[in-house]
């Protein structure tokens, strides 16, 4: 398999040493004999480190340095803000309501151990997402005798920043399964699936362990190694419970309120939309036209304003629960959205149109983005075969038109 993958070992000579005698490695242990079946795993961590020297011949192709692997890596960098800070958020939200935390110790002593108690809740779950999560991928690779995709990357990183910090682990793994088997390899893997598996986790948790997905105690961790949780409703939960959000405008746009791990911090998000929309990986008509879908719906309500939550200012949906990561990190996923450009504008204005209806109608379910963006992943393909075959048709028209100019 060396041979087939062509690694460049003379341009690691030149640079470093170390990277040469890893080529070297690679290329005298590939597996053979009884353990030639490892094929696929062997193929996965060799291309991690070095990039194939594999070109196109012939044909029409996009000759280009940037392959699945780099476009997954850069989503995690530009979700590293929203992890980041989530980390410090659960330490925070937790030293709000503890009387054992060390306030004493000073701002920059208590910054320190809300990230640190963080990134300890955090770490865990990570490695249950990619442990999982990865060993399934593995596993069907080998079956199929097929390369290891690498678009686990990226959601293997999403599942535990989009669920409670109090999601106990074994629930997790269980999501994780269920979203890499069920939404995903069933389909045929990376590529194939026409579901964000991240949400289908999320989903997975939502239905299946209800109490540990809603209501006001679920968010903020009690302890570092418990899953018990402390009393804090989020703001879209107090709306929900007929109540105005106790947190500001403020304090929801910098992130500073209970939520989901990672998703309450609109500025890290928009650190990571930027990223994104100037490495070209994600659609900006998607991010855009969700933003404006959403909008638009909260302007509607404020007009009918029937009640306290149909008279929330439109922007606050903007700045409460998941909108923002859904609308720049998963409507945006481009397998699973919309392809044509006039689609991509519907599919992210219906998303956000259903996301605040969801919301406000719906008192029982006040975050409304996940279930509105897995409707439209099962609409995105009847979206761009509407917009294809009433281009085929224009087409056909003027064709029509030219061709009788022609004759006369």
């Amino acid at each position: 398999m060396s041979k087939k993958l062509g690694m460049r070992s003379e341009e690691y000579k030149v640079k470093s040493n170390a990277f040469k005698g890893l080529a070297k490695w690679f290329e005298t242990h590939e597996p053979k004999g009884k353990w030639a079946w490892l094929g696929s795993t062997y193929e996965a961590f060799h291309t991690f480190a070095f990039t194939p020297n594999r070109v196109t011949k012939r044909g029409c192709h996009v000759r280009d340095a940037v392959d699945l692997k780099r476009a997954m890596i850069t989503v995690v960098i530009a979700l590293a803000p929203a992890m980041l800070f989530g980390m410090w958020n659960i330490g925070y939200q937790t030293s709000l309501h503890t009387t054992d935390w060390p306030y004493e110790l000073g701002t920059a002593a208590n910054f320190f151990y809300c990230f640190w108690f963080g990134f300890l809740r955090m770490l865990p779950m990570l490695a249950v997402s990619y442990v999982v999560g990865l060993g399934i991928e593995f596993a069907f690779a080998q079956i199929r005798h097929h390369q290891v995709n690498e678009g686990f990357l990226v959601t293997g990183f999403l599942i535990p920043m989009i669920v409670p910090v109090t999601t106990p682990l074994w629930q997790l793994a269980l999501a994780t399964a269920f979203a890499v088997i069920i939404g995903k390899e069933v389909f045929g893997g990376t590529g194939m699936n026409f579901l964000n598996p991240a949400l289908v986790a999320r989903a997975f948790l939502f239905f299946a362990y209800p109490t540990r997905m809603s209501g006001d105690g679920v968010w903020i961790a009690a302890d570092l190694w418990g899953t018990d949780a402390i009393t804090g409703a989020t703001p879209l939960g107090e709306l929900a419970a007929g109540l105005q959000p106790s947190a500001s405008a403020l304090d929801m746009l910098i992130g500073t309120t209970p939520g989901s791990t990672c998703e309450t911090s609109v500025i890290a998000v928009a650190l990571g939309a930027i990223i994104l929309l100037i490495t070209g990986i994600a659609s900006w008509r998607i991010m855009f036209s969700v933003i404006l879908g959403g909008g638009l719906m909260g302007l509607l309500f404020n007009a009918i304003g029937a009640n306290a939550y149909m008279q929330l200012p439109f922007y606050y949906h903007y700045l409460m629960g998941g909108f923002m990561f859904g609308a720049v990190f998963m409507a945006t996923d481009p397998v699973t959205a919309a392809q044509t450009n006039v689609g991509k504008w519907i599919y992210g204005l219906l998303i956000g149109i259903l996301a605040v209806m969801l919301r406000v109608i719906n008192p029982a379910y006040p975050e409304g983005m996940m279930l509105a963006i897995l409707l439209m992943n099962c609409f995105a393909p009847l979206i761009d075969h509407c917009v294809i075959s009433r281009n085929i048709a224009k087409r056909k028209k003027r064709a029509i038109i030219s061709s009788k100019t022609t004759a006369q």
